[in-house]
């Protein structure tokens, strides 16, 4: 089952600051406090949910990778993104978002945020536009050292001669409220307004040419930074580059990352693979030999008496970990080459090496292929 979008979770736009991530995550919280939904197993995962939403929109660093890379980019990072939440771990991160103000005296860990006291005036939520996801085909030498590209697509973009009027529901803050009297006080809750859609304005004059939202389709051009280590099938956010919102602000641009085979590499994972394959000759004198790499050629020695299977390691040949750990490497399988045809001067060559004691197979000095392994590692 997917993830559901962590500002989706909380219902803060991408642009919210770090106290309104706060401010929203203290309300879900409230909402579906174990101590509020007892044996409620619903309620605790969403709990949980909007814990995991919160560790990471409200640190700057991880927020910055997951507009990125979405959830691919939480892969391995630790904390809650990265598995193994429990109520323990969220009370112990987040105790202040639970006990009140500092300093005050004790009581239900819910009256910060119930009753008394008149609160400010609730923010106005910008109504934002739709995302916009396109295929972006990428080569091994592109995702290994990073590229920049200039992308064409089509957009909504509002129309030029659009004007506006506050909104009279609302009175322009986009949201509507209500107060709930409950068993624990007076709750407040908001919601976008359905007059203008969280805008806080109506359309008032719409151009010839444009929708009834005042939007025209038109073909753009952007330039995107792609990082070094992405890979087939991961998504980036490119934020504010989707389409446009009357009176609002663009949705993403979301482009999906599909990865052109390369005619003789193959990726796997950050390391790169290389089959090499050489002739018996040359696997039993040795020889220099020459091999692709994603940033040229690269030249090494195979010793002498190599067997096929053997695996050599060419460091920092490989692809950059997204995430910014180390480097993988081009590992080069060895493949003895045993010809399926010989004339008949080759045929007599070899008759005369059969009971050559150097020719003959010794099992017992050979490694296993856990033993080499070990030896690889």
């Amino acid at each position: 089952m997917s993830k559901r979008d962590f500002y989706e979770i909380l219902g803060v736009d991408k642009n919210a600051s770090e106290a309104e991530v706060k401010k929203a995550y203290r309300k879900k919280a409230i909402q579906y406090h174990p101590d509020k939904n007892p044996d409620d197993k619903a309620a605790e995962d969403k709990f949980k949910e909007a814990a995991e939403a919160y560790e990471v929109l409200s640190n700057a660093e991880k927020k910055q990778r997951y507009d990125q890379f979405g959830h691919a980019g939480m892969d391995g990072q630790g904390g809650f993104s990265g598995g193994g939440m429990n109520m323990d771990d969220i009370f112990s991160h987040f105790g202040d978002i639970f006990g009140g103000n500092s300093g005050g005296a004790g009581g239900s860990p819910f009256e910060s945020f119930f009753g008394g006291g008149g609160g400010g005036r609730s923010r106005t939520r910008q109504a934002v536009g739709s995302n916009i996801r396109i295929k972006l085909k990428l080569t091994l030498e592109d995702v290994t050292n990073g590229v920049e590209k200039k992308i064409k697509y089509k957009k909504k973009v509002v129309a030029d001669g659009v004007t506006f009027d506050t909104c009279s529901t609302c009175g322009g803050r986009g949201q509507v409220s209500r107060i709930q009297n409950t068993f624990l006080g007076q709750m407040q809750t908001s919601s976008p307004c359905p007059t203008c859609r969280g805008n806080g304005k109506k359309i008032k004059n719409i151009p010839p040419g444009a929708d009834g939202m005042g939007l025209i389709t038109q073909e753009v051009t952007t330039t995107i930074d792609i990082p070094a280590g992405v890979s087939d099938g991961m998504q980036l956010n490119v934020q504010g580059r989707g389409n446009e919102m009357p009176g609002g602000i663009a949705g993403d641009l979301i482009v999906l990352v599909e990865e052109i085979k390369h005619e003789s590499l193959e990726r796997d994972g950050n390391n790169i693979i290389y089959n090499l394959h050489i002739s018996f000759p040359q696997a039993a004198l040795g020889a220099e030999i020459e091999v692709p790499t994603v940033s040229g050629k690269a030249r090494f020695k195979i010793e002498s008496g190599t067997q096929s299977g053997k695996i050599i390691k060419l460091r920092g040949k490989g692809i950059p970990d997204p995430h910014g750990y180390k480097t993988g490497d081009q590992l080069i399988y060895i493949n003895v080459f045993t010809p399926k045809k010989l004339n008949s001067e080759e045929k007599a060559l070899l008759k005369t090496l059969l009971d050559s004691e150097n020719f003959t197979p010794d099992p017992s000095k050979e490694k296993g292929f856990f033993d080499k392994m070990k030896d690889f590692f």
